[in-house]
């Protein structure tokens, strides 16, 4: 019997810049880039400036076996560019932003010495010295308010309640302030989807500090940074002391001090105030009050409670939104008696104050004139995740009488309830419950009627039609099963008690002003669409998709053998020999978000999913909203288990629409492996990366640990001796010098524990012959312009995961952006000898399917959320472009600007 060999066959491969006079030239910007001269040929070899060296970030996933050999064509950038779409159009519009004019352009091209730069990217905006990057330091907006006339509801905003990945946001508006309670992973993408305008925002109130209630804050505030000619200016409320995580942000938000945090509730706060009602606003339009629920005993038998150790996630809050009364109509003819005259003074009455009368020699007070006054309607959120909160809740009754029995102090209109079903279905939870009279009660925690309707229509939408031209890589989302849903736990209220309960959906608004219109509004909650009623809708608008879907088909039935000869290749065999016997259970690469900058209705942010399957996974880069992405492609469980299976993390650099969604990943995991032996994720970035993950480590357990990349190109270390990492330079870090030592004794256990997981995942099969088939090699770019440090880590490739963030006429825009366009991305693919391109990393002004020339992508296609390739696929991948082309043909042209509210380009 053949013994299966240990094979250490997965390699990394980090590079970026060195030998640099200033080591914080880099980290800076943290924004890849190239020192390419574009002449008459692509370069091959780096041509270093004596006053500047910069390399992209991008990673190398390779097996041991020898790489095949490629005649590829060399890269031509004098080829045709595609300048008739509309789109170019918005070149102009960009000039001033990148900061870039067109005669600069030229000189930069023809001359970088004369023009103060390398030519080929944005030196400038590299070293974060750019337009966008300047930091400011804005006010607080004041607003003239108005409580008589004013519109006002609360509303739910749905997120996270179909991937059950985060606490639901709600709203509370007025005509002229909003008030967002919890910002989890994926609110802004909601909001865009729903054209819900977030540039109203005063303040931002969590119910927790932690990655289910916070995770979405640091792209909502990039978002609020970009918002107009100075940005907003806005206040995040939460307990205890989470400052430090504001601040960790800092280091790749611009403009952060347009954050101010508010934090209330110390962790060692007189016990005696315990649950005292804090004031946190008080206007014209609304008072906002907060009360603490601190569990005094931990939810597990693990621990015991002299032993439990309180965290500032561990501190829920109930909030308190009272809306003022409204005084009673005023009295003309009583007014007149008391000898006021028609003017201003009628005003100040009905504002509570009081006037000399003209006529006579009197005070004339308020009540003198007005009409019995409305009491104003009030609103409780309520976000309880455990019993041991409870008990704390039920210890707040001092805070909380008023609100209680028939006939209340102060009558409380609707409660919003984001604790779990768990909570909710308790008798002693739904005996508190009925202690408001007359409430309506709105259940918000995760649940089976929450997860109905898609929150992402319009990618729900894009993604059945997908599906129905290729399943093959597209396969169908992983939408709950039957039996996950019964698995989830719906509310079950006790008919004995008069509770009025209403299951939360997506946008359901509950109206507080005027009040003719107090009570629940179901008219924005979305209808349910499925996928017969979205295919049938496509069929009518493209007849020829079904001859499409069945050509596509047929793809997958020709013999292998048949399409080995490819002409582009010159005659040279088109299938390389490591996926000659490749299995379906070998490696799939999972496109978990295809966007640049902030996601979008379509595309979600920067986040790839190596599927190992049996020997685990590795996430390439984590976008906020990575873990609803999974959930949506695999379905809540499969989500889970791919969570648990992660071996290792790599984030390319620090820009939030590339490392945003990585605590949530991280406290997922944790969780589910809490009561299961595990070693620590590791996760490997930046140095920069730590500051941010530290801060939330102090705000709840994230189970890692983290290795500084250039650790793994340290040539000091004999890691790269175990060919786990391919050679390259090493990564330089604003914490360190780059001449300082490195600690060895707290780095190489980590670098240990990577080379056993990635020995562990690179342990591969073994084919009929006693071969290895498991010699693939795939590479990811990260952000980057064209350079020949990736042409030479990329060479052989199977698959060069690419960005290609802009069309090829927007070359001067990519330049000062330091991206890469479609024909750049591809050229460097044709350099390298890879074997298939896929292209990622779209700007958002292509919402569904972004500008290409089809005539040179004959090795390549283009990506999309959830688009799922296994390697038992490859040789069909290219030939599926003209079929994704005809699905998209009436969407070619950019004509949807409002599908990205106000793109931060500082997150470009």
């Amino acid at each position: 019997m053949n013994t299966m060999p240990q094979i250490t066959n997965l390699r990394l491969l980090f590079s970026t810049a060195t030998n640099h006079p200033n080591p914080s030239f880099f980290l800076s910007s943290f924004k890849p880039n190239s020192l390419l001269k574009f002449n008459n040929k692509f370069p091959t070899k780096l041509h270093k400036s004596p006053s500047s060296s910069s390399y992209p970030f991008f990673t190398c996933l390779a097996s041991s076996r020898k790489p095949h050999r490629y005649n590829s064509k060399s890269f031509n950038p004098n080829r045709r560019i595609n300048t008739g779409n509309t789109s170019s159009l918005k070149q102009s519009d960009n000039k001033e932003e990148s900061g870039l004019s067109s005669k600069k352009m030229e000189l930069e091209m023809e001359d970088p010495k004369k023009a103060g730069m390398a030519a080929g990217f944005n030196k400038k905006r590299a070293e974060g010295r750019d337009k966008s990057s300047r930091p400011k330091d804005l006010k607080l907006k004041v607003r003239r308010l108005n409580p008589v006339n004013t519109i006002s509801y609360v509303q739910v905003l749905g997120t996270g309640m179909d991937t059950q990945d985060t606490s639901p946001s709600v709203l509370l508006f007025f005509d002229k302030q909003r008030f967002i309670f919890n910002a989890g992973e994926g609110l802004q993408r909601f909001c865009t989807e729903h054209k819900i305008k977030l540039s109203k925002i005063d303040h931002i109130f969590l119910s927790r500090v932690c990655s289910e209630t916070a995770g979405g804050l640091p792209g909502l505030l990039l978002t609020l940074a970009g918002t107009g000619e100075e940005g907003i200016s806005v206040n995040v409320w939460g307990p205890s002391d989470f400052k430090y995580l504001v601040d960790a942000m800092k280091s790749f938000i611009p403009n952060a001090a347009m954050v101010h945090s508010r934090c209330f509730g110390a962790l060692d706060k007189n016990p005696e105030k315990l649950h005292d009602q804090l004031k946190l606003i008080d206007d014209e339009v609304v008072k906002i009050s907060a009360i603490l629920l601190r569990p005094n005993c931990p939810e597990t038998h693990e621990l015991k409670k002299d032993e439990f150790e309180l965290k500032s996630s561990d501190i829920s809050v109930l909030y308190i939104c009272e809306l003022p009364e409204i005084r009673g109509k005023f009295d003309l003819e009583k007014a007149r008696s008391l000898g006021l005259r028609p003017g201003p003074k009628y005003r100040e009455l009905q504002e509570g104050i009081s006037v000399k009368s003209d006529l006579k020699d009197i005070m004339v007070h308020p009540d003198d004139v007005l009409g019995p006054s409305v009491p104003g309607p009030i609103v409780l959120l309520v976000d309880c995740p455990t019993l041991s909160h409870f008990q704390e809740l039920l210890l707040s009754t001092s805070s909380l009488d008023t609100f209680y029995g028939e006939t209340p102090n102060k009558r409380v209109n609707c409660v919003i309830h984001l604790s779990s079903a768990l909570i909710v279905n308790s008798s002693d939870y739904q005996k508190w419950m009925s202690r408001f009279h007359g409430a309506e009660h709105i259940i918000a925690g995760h649940q089976m009627k929450n997860v109905e309707i898609p929150i992402l229509q319009s990618s729900a939408r894009v993604a059945a039609r997908l599906n129905y031209l290729c399943p093959q890589f597209f396969p169908a989302p992983g939408y709950w099963s039957l039996e996950n849903l019964k698995s989830s736990m719906p509310p079950v209220i006790n008919e004995d008690t008069d509770l009025k309960t209403i299951s939360a959906e997506n946008l359901l608004k509950f109206h507080l002003r005027p009040l003719a219109q107090l009570g629940l509004d179901k008219s924005s909650v979305p209808k349910i669409v499925g996928p017969t009623e979205i295919i049938n809708d496509l069929l009518l608008e493209i007849p020829e998709i079904s001859d499409a879907s069945q050509q596509v088909g047929q793809l997958w039935k020709v013999d292998q053998n048949t399409i080995k000869e490819e002409p582009w290749l010159n005659n040279q065999s088109g299938v390389p020999s490591c996926l000659e016997e490749i299995t379906r259970e070998n490696v799939e690469i999972v496109l978990l978000g295809t966007g640049s900058s902030q996601p979008s209705k379509y595309r979600n942010v920067s986040s790839i999913f190596i599927n190992l399957f049996s020997k685990g996974s590795v996430l390439l880069d984590c976008g906020e909203g990575t873990l609803g992405q999974l959930k949506r492609r695999f379905g809540i469980k499969g989500a889970d288990d791919a969570v648990k299976g992660l071996k290792c993390i790599w984030i390319s650099h620090i820009h939030a629409d590339h490392h945003t969604g990585l605590a949530r990943i991280l406290a997922l995991r944790r969780d589910l492996l809490k009561r299961v032996a595990h070693d620590p994720l590791i996760v490997i970035g930046p140095r920069q990366l730590k500051r941010f993950l530290d801060a939330y480590q102090r705000l709840e357990d994230l189970d890692m640990q983290f290795l500084d990349c250039r650790h793994t190109t340290d040539s000091k270390n004999s890691f790269q001796d175990s060919n786990l990492f391919t050679k390259g330079s090493q990564m330089q870090s604003q914490w360190k010098r780059p001449n300082s030592p490195v600690d060895m004794t707290l780095v190489s256990p980590i670098i240990n524990n990577l080379k056993e997981v990635l020995k562990d995942a690179g342990r591969g099969k073994i084919g009929n012959n006693g071969e290895n088939i498991n010699g693939w090699k795939i590479v990811y770019s990260g952000d980057t312009r064209p350079c020949p440090e990736l042409i030479k880590a990329a060479q052989g490739a199977t698959v060069l995961i690419h960005e290609a963030t802009f069309e090829d006429a927007l070359v001067e825009e990519a330049i000062a952006r330091n991206h890469s366009t479609t024909e750049e991305a591809i050229g460097v693919g044709n350099s390298a000898g890879a074997y298939r391109i896929i292209l990622t990393h779209f700007s958002q002004r292509y919402p569904k399917i972004p500008v290409f020339d089809e005539s040179y992508m004959h090795k390549t296609c283009i990506a999309f959320d959830m688009m799922s390739v296994n390697f038992a696929d490859l040789h069909v991948l290219p030939r599926v472009l003209p079929y994704l082309k005809l699905l998209f043909k009436n969407e070619m042209i950019v004509d949807e600007a409002d599908d990205v509210e106000n793109v931060a380009t500082a997150a470009a």
